[in-house]
């Protein structure tokens, strides 16, 4: 008696479903064409001069406590033209904003009493899309970005401090310079108008004395 085992396993060999790695050479094409869009941070203009991991905290007054703002990376920004550097910081997975200030030479950065790694200051943000004085408090790994992170906001506060009174003195001397030359230019018309009035004094006179010459025939 034959025996049908070859052409059972034949059969089961056809029904068998493809594999999921098998090529089937089928293309789909996308349903959405998606394109590249270029996205804007605002930051195109300005070069990063620190950049540290840390964790932002601000003073609530209403409710006499302090309250986070987000864990992600503090910078001190420096603008390629007017040379103003402000201090923006970042959350690490949102990327939303929790402080956006400028640095000025009256701000300081102090150490946070009782802890090292941590430092506070006052400063008008512009994170929430309004000004607002805020008391802020920034906590760092260790205790050696603190004090990096702390030098570096009191020496550009002292170089904003310098780029003021660098504004002033240019300003000061273009103010001069103006005078200058507005006295210059009095001091020219001046001279320019001189010849001219003592010439019509001279004719004056000259009429005068013609008019005064006693006629001949008398």
């Amino acid at each position: 008696m034959a025996s049908t085992e070859p052409e059972h396993q034949h059969r089961e060999d056809e029904e068998a479903p493809a594999g999921d790695d098998e090529d089937t050479g089928a293309q789909v094409a996308p349903i959405v064409k998606l394109e590249e869009v270029a996205v804007s941070t605002g930051e195109e203009d300005e070069d990063a001069i620190l950049d540290l991991k840390s964790k932002l905290y601000r003073f609530d007054k209403d409710g006499n406590q302090w309250k986070e703002r987000g864990a992600g990376t503090v910078k001190f920004l420096k603008h390629k033209v007017s040379g103003k550097v402000r201090l923006v910081m970042r959350q690490s997975k949102t990327l939303k904003i929790c402080a956006n200030h400028l640095v000025l030479p009256t701000m300081s950065a102090q150490e946070h009493a009782g802890n090292e790694k941590s430092c506070v200051w006052h400063a008008t943000d512009f994170a929430d899309g309004e000004l607002k004085d805020e008391l802020f408090c920034i906590r760092f790994a260790s205790i050696e970005n603190c004090k990096t992170f702390m030098e570096m906001f009191q020496e550009v506060a002292e170089s904003q401090k310098s780029n003021e009174e660098n504004k002033d003195a240019t300003a000061a001397a273009d103010a001069l310079d103006k005078l200058s030359v507005e006295e210059k230019k009095t001091e020219e018309k001046a001279v320019e108008e001189s010849p001219t009035a003592a010439k019509e004094e001279e004719t004056k006179t000259c009429e005068d004395k013609k008019e005064e010459k006693p006629d001949p025939s008398t």
